[in-house]
């Protein structure tokens, strides 16, 4: 069954499903996710389609820069970052664009202090 994009709450609430995930609104209303402080996904940054930004293994970055409907995300990439982000149609299924975010999280968890994570409770993933 083909439903529609993600949106920014169900977007929301599985980023707050996510261990030690916090939430707050900035760069002019987007929705920003946290772990530990550091960024892990980025809903908004422009008014069509909603949009996702994620950070990214260098593998994954190489195989999805240049995928219909993803991009290396704007600012993030073009200071050497792997983030990419999801901003139109066909882009990822909302099950790979949910195990993107996952993987995302766990990247910026692990480049936590080990004493963050453990205050955390990330430690035993």
């Amino acid at each position: 069954m083909l439903t529609g994009p993600m949106t920014y709450d169900q977007f929301n609430a599985f980023c707050a499903a996510l261990p030690a995930a916090t939430y707050v609104v900035q760069w002019s209303g987007s929705h920003v996710w946290k772990v530990g402080g550091k960024v892990f996904a980025i809903g908004g940054w422009q008014d069509s389609e909603p949009s996702f930004t994620f950070k990214v293994t260098e593998i994954s970055y190489e195989m999805l820069k240049g995928q219909p409907g993803l991009r290396p995300a704007p600012y993030l990439a073009s200071r050497g970052m792997t983030w990419i982000q999801h901003f139109a149609r066909p882009g990822l299924s909302d099950d790979d664009l949910r195990a993107y975010i996952r993987q995302s999280h766990r990247i910026v968890s692990q480049g936590l202090t080990k004493k963050k994570q453990a205050e955390l409770g990330l430690g035993k993933r």
